[in-house]
């Protein structure tokens, strides 16, 4: 499977670097620059990517408004940030926002591929350092109803890193029923995104922040 990929940046060297090296990779196709948050979100609505790595930063509407606009328009489209920032504000602000994802932009380029290729899979990608952060931050909404015994194995799950095709081999249901169980699941605990849901799952006693470092 080809993963479509829509780069957001408002540095053209930075987009044209990120183009260079992730266009090396075969199962990898950029179908998309944006230099703001309103183009991103614009683009996205006839591009229809699998992945988009969000700056943060950007003038006019940011990476943080813009990927709370993407999830709420379009929750297929998984978002990762790519940022030189590593502000607490900032981490907790883009994942409540909705991010499956938070790496720094000194990320080497195979790990930003297999980042890339893991998100669209529905995995979660967060550096070490914003995984601490989020963790000791955001706090766990109080969920809208109680988790089924299924759902509560699919959050840990989740946040074992499994993909949404791992979830169902190892649950033997489809594919389609994990994405079903997922959309459950941040209803519930009233989440935009799977890494705030397992940020629950953390504060919830469900897994062990080093659970979520596979």
């Amino acid at each position: 499977m080809t993963i479509r990929v829509l780069i957001a940046d408002d540095h053209s060297v930075v987009r044209e670097g990120l183009r260079m090296f992730l266009s090396r990779d075969p199962e990898i196709m950029i179908v998309g620059e944006a230099a703001d948050g309103e183009e991103v979100v614009r683009m996205a609505g006839y591009i229809h990517p699998d992945v988009v790595l969000m700056d943060v930063l950007m003038p006019g509407m940011d990476g943080i408004a813009a990927t709370s606009e993407l999830r709420k328009l379009y929750p297929d489209t998984e978002v990762i940030a790519l940022t030189s920032v590593l502000e607490r504000t900032t981490v907790v602000d883009v994942i409540k926002a909705g991010a499956i994802g938070y790496l720094l932009k000194d990320t080497q380029a195979l790990e930003l591929r297999k980042a890339i290729k893991a998100a669209a899979a529905g995995q979660i990608q967060i550096s070490p350092q914003a995984s601490a952060t989020l963790v000791q931050h955001i706090q766990s909404p109080t969920p809208t109803a109680a988790l089924t015994e299924r759902e509560t194995e699919v959050l840990r799950l989740l946040a074992q890193g499994a993909s949404n095709k791992e979830i169902a081999q190892h649950l033997d249901i489809a594919e389609v029923t994990t994405k079903v169980h997922v959309r459950h699941i941040l209803a519930k605990l009233g989440v935009q995104s799977r890494t705030q849901a397992v940020l629950c799952a953390v504060n919830l006693g469900l897994v062990s922040l080093d659970s979520t470092r596979k």
